[in-house]
């Protein structure tokens, strides 16, 4: 009783948070599954991306509501991710462990300080940029894919922090990243559920959770990113949070 409690309240927190920001929270769910559960990493991560999937899936049609989502970007990222999910589940059992997390790690940080350079000079997307934008979002719809495949996290980091570089609105790519992510995390939950590893004792507290954090998040990111000089520290404070679970990743 009192883990499932734990649960709740950690998914209450991690909803809000991720749903806000655009990301799925699987870095973190997997955190909280291996440290609080002992769960193995196998199993920790097909429990991640299915604990996610219901809060995205919330917090997508609370941004839907409030026509938030830009649906040309983010259909070109799932045309893009999708098929790296296949690629990167079939592709998991051959890669080395150490491997993948420092690839990850150096993606993750390089991302990060791409986006915090570009908000610090304050640079925008502009009509000249667009068709440049369209191409590069396929790139970060990779990225995230295999991110997802391999090794069942939600894909958030490549995809929110892709969007942000791209120029988009905090509060567009926070609800374009959902809308991303909900895709992704529908085929990775398929992909995941065939394996028979999700521990639905662990998920059921953090599905509950999140999906009360799912639906508090949309209004808290449309106030934080009412002004713009309150939305460019948000997008500087996800730039260093992206840098840092970089670094974690790195030299875990």
């Amino acid at each position: 009783m009192g883990n499932l409690i734990l649960m709740i309240i950690v998914g209450l927190l991690v909803g809000v948070f991720v749903i806000s920001t655009g990301g799925g929270g699987g870095a973190i769910y997997l955190g909280v599954l291996t440290a609080f559960f002992k769960l193995s990493p196998s199993s920790a991560a097909a429990t991640s991306i299915v604990t996610a999937l219901p809060a995205l899936i919330l917090g997508c049609y609370e941004y839907y509501r409030r026509h938030l989502i830009d649906f040309h970007l983010g259909v070109r990222m799932l045309i893009a991710a999708i098929p790296s999910i296949l690629v990167g589940f079939w592709l998991a059992p051959f890669i080395p462990e150490k491997l993948y997390t420092v690839l990850i790690g150096l993606i993750l940080i390089a991302l990060g300080s791409q986006l915090f350079y570009r908000t610090y000079r304050t640079k925008k997307l502009t009509s000249r940029r667009n068709e440049s934008a369209g191409r590069a979002s396929f790139g970060y719809g990779i990225l995230g894919g295999l991110m997802v495949g391999i090794a069942g996290l939600s894909g958030g980091g490549p995809i929110t922090s892709g969007l942000l570089i791209l120029g988009a609105p905090l509060a567009n790519a926070s609800a374009t990243s959902s809308f991303v992510l909900v895709g992704m995390s529908v085929v990775g939950t398929l992909l995941h559920l065939s394996s028979g590893n999700v521990d639905w004792s662990a998920a059921l507290g953090l599905i509950i959770g999140s999906l009360a954090g799912a639906m508090m998040a949309p209004p808290m990111i449309l106030w934080m990113t009412a002004k713009l000089q309150r939305a460019r520290i948000i997008k500087l404070l996800v730039a260093i949070l992206i840098i840092t679970m970089g670094v974690r990743t790195l030299f875990n």
